[in-house]
């Protein structure tokens, strides 16, 4: 399987001034998990580069930590993925709740971290970068031109790091699936 990086995207189009961020509709959970996983897509490149500055700075502070903590989420991430693809119970609350599938394997993380005693390195440099990559992807509105280049980019997206990870969260934009669908049609 081929994985491609995706374009850093320019600066002042991630974190522009207020006018490109309004509050999700919390009553439509589709069209705001759309948002998300269009944004974590789009942006993806841009929030490693956010998230390995903080980890930097974190590992630099406590290294033995940082790799401790990565290597259980890592671990933890992986197991809850396998049992999801083995137990149908986990698999769809994984489809449906890919938010609280998150919040669990992070939350185990946690348990497992407390015993090494490595609880703030975890929750300074694991959670809080997905934490903010969350916050930006629920938050960050989209002009014509995004959409319009996320669509023509869709299923070379699908490639990168962060389609994989949505993938093993059986989390895809409803648009791109759609679009990949009818490419695939089209091929027959």
């Amino acid at each position: 399987m081929d994985v491609n990086i995706a374009p850093l995207r320019a600066w002042d189009d991630f974190f522009p001034g207020s006018d490109r961020f309004a509050r999700p509709d919390f009553r439509d959970i589709s069209k705001w998990n759309n948002r998300v996983v269009s944004n974590l897509l789009y942006y993806q490149t841009n929030y490693l580069v956010v998230a390995a500055m903080m980890i930097s700075v974190v590992g630099f502070l406590s290294p033995f930590n940082m790799i401790l903590g990565g290597i259980v989420v890592v671990l933890v991430f992986t197991g809850f993925v396998w049992a999801a693809h083995n137990k149908d119970v986990l698999r769809r609350m994984k489809k449906r709740y890919p938010t609280t599938f998150v919040m669990v394997v992070m939350l185990a993380s946690y348990f497992l971290i407390s015993m090494f005693g490595g609880v703030m390195v975890f929750v300074f440099g694991i959670t809080f970068p997905l934490l903010l990559m969350f916050i930006h992807a629920s938050l960050r509105l989209r002009n014509f031109k995004n959409k319009l280049e996320n669509k023509m980019e869709g299923i070379g997206l699908k490639r990168t790091p962060m389609g994989i990870v949505l993938d093993a969260l059986e989390q895809q934009e409803e648009n791109v699936n759609k679009f990949t669908d009818y490419i695939n049609k089209m091929k027959e």
